[in-house]
């Protein structure tokens, strides 16, 4: 029999790498307002942390802030044992953090560039799913969202290339944790398109972000919001055979 098909979340707990800013405090909220207690990691984006927190004991949500750097081990195991502690379980873990280091052709690269890049990308969701697998297995339905990035399908448009390679190796990760942690944990990803958050702010010209308005047949660019109810329905019951899917949430500016 299948279970309650419900977007509740009531009674689950979250952890959401890169909660501070954009996409990931996006979905921090939306979790939160399905009934999910929160865990709000942050490395460099306190102030953007704190404000979310605050805007989530507003509406009467738990929530717990965890600062941690996730390219250090000790710091990724910190975290969700300090969640785990607070709460007792874990439920469901959204991999956001992460970002482009800097734009470069890959012969410009440096080797220091390019570890990083996949150090803040991969390596960092790497370590946080191996020290969260033993709480998500234990609930019996565990949940882990990848969040990718349309890079994966233009091969890093721009000199992103290193970030690219990241995300596409985080793709493939996805698809090894949906066969060795079923059926005690669905694990997904979702490829945002162009979202205008803080990413682009800082990576993007204004001209950049037009080009891809017109080449996205819906006309706009994605919300990160957008992003967000697609990872609450991954999370939720509503998606309970769905295993190493991928969601493409782009507008169909690029169609496979």
């Amino acid at each position: 029999m299948i279970p309650e098909q419900t977007l509740s979340l009531t009674g689950k707990v979250a952890l959401v790498s890169g909660a501070g800013v954009g996409i990931g405090q996006a979905v921090a909220l939306a979790l939160g307002q399905a009934g999910a207690f929160i865990g709000i990691h942050y490395h460099s984006s306190k102030e953007g942390a704190e404000k979310l927190r605050d805007q989530l004991l507003s509406q009467k949500i738990k929530c717990l802030l965890l600062p941690a750097d996730l390219t250090n081990e000790d710091d990724a195991n910190a975290i969700v044992d300090k969640l785990v502690s607070e709460t007792g379980r874990l439920d469901i873990l959204v991999n956001n953090g992460g970002g482009l280091v800097k734009r470069a052709k890959i012969e410009e690269c440096t080797l220091k560039d390019w570890n990083r890049s996949i150090d803040l990308n991969l390596t960092s969701a790497f370590l946080l799913t191996k020290r969260a697998i033993p709480h998500l297995r234990a609930t019996g339905s565990g949940r882990i969202v990848n969040i990718l990035s349309l890079s994966v399908q233009t091969g890093g448009a721009n000199g992103g290339g290193s970030y690219a390679a990241a995300k596409g190796g985080l793709m493939v990760f996805t698809h090894t944790l949906a066969k060795e942690l079923a059926p005690q944990v669905r694990t997904n990803s979702v490829m945002p398109g162009t979202v205008e958050t803080q990413h682009h702010e800082i990576h993007s010209t204004e001209e950049m972000l037009e080009n891809y308005r017109k080449q996205t047949p819906l006309g706009r660019n994605t919300f990160a919001e957008e992003v967000a109810s697609s990872v609450l329905f991954l999370a939720s019951d509503m998606s309970s055979h769905i295993n190493g899917a991928l969601i493409d949430i782009s507008g169909g500016r690029f169609l496979r």
